[in-house]
């Protein structure tokens, strides 16, 4: 029975330093919400393989090559599609804009007062009239900038433009389009776009391919 368990659990072991690696490398901070299902489902089910000595254990390895499939798959689509991504990963969240806390945006996060603070103290932050911006980011993680130009602008992601930030900028689509032009490329051609310290910053699709 002893040695039915120690068996079991350096398999599994072994199996899960795979199936991360399968996943792809990411810090425990930077999980995203449906990283951190998967992780914790496939915790919970090794877990029960090994509690359960009868029980075999292609019975816990088949849900697990099950969630690390259907992971891979929302990976590779996530990539191609930018509206899918959106869905499961959601997008970051400002928290505090030109110095101004977001009180709307944080009621709907549910995110707290108290919670910003603890987050500011975290970064060695003692007051919210230190900061310029704060971004609430996907993973839960706050991204805090103490100015203004040190804070990167998202424009354009995945040749989507993101339109509240050319407001926030006091710009609009002629400006972005301009740019473009000046580059010789469209807005399909862009992976990533972002704006800071008044200069506009391009990663191309094609960027990625190399």
């Amino acid at each position: 029975m002893y040695w039915n368990i120690i068996i079991k659990t350096l398999v599994l072991y072994f199996f899960i330093i795979v199936v991360y690696r399968i996943m792809g490398k990411k810090e425990v901070g930077k999980l995203s919400i449906v990283d951190l299902i998967v992780s914790v489902l496939i915790a919970e089910l090794a877990a029960i393989s090994i509690e359960e000595s009868e029980r075999s254990i292609f019975m816990s390895l088949v849900p697990i090559i099950v969630l690390v499939l259907v992971q891979v798959l929302l990976g590779f689509i996530s990539l191609k599609n930018f509206k899918f991504r959106k869905f499961i990963d959601g997008d970051p969240k400002t928290i505090i804009k030109g110095g101004k806390v977001c009180f709307k945006e944080m009621t709907k996060l549910r995110y707290t007062l108290d919670d910003l603070i603890s987050q500011l103290r975290e970064q060695g932050i003692k007051s919210i009239e230190e900061v310029d911006y704060a971004v609430l980011e996907n993973n839960g993680k706050l991204s805090v900038f103490k100015s203004c130009k040190d804070y990167p602008l998202p424009i354009i992601l995945d040749g989507n433009i993101d339109y509240q930030v050319l407001k926030d900028m006091k710009k609009d689509e002629k400006w972005l389009y301009k740019i473009l032009d000046d580059n010789h490329l469209s807005l399909e051609d862009v992976f990533y776009a972002f704006y800071s310290k008044n200069k506009t910053f391009i990663i191309k699709k094609s960027d990625l391919l190399e």
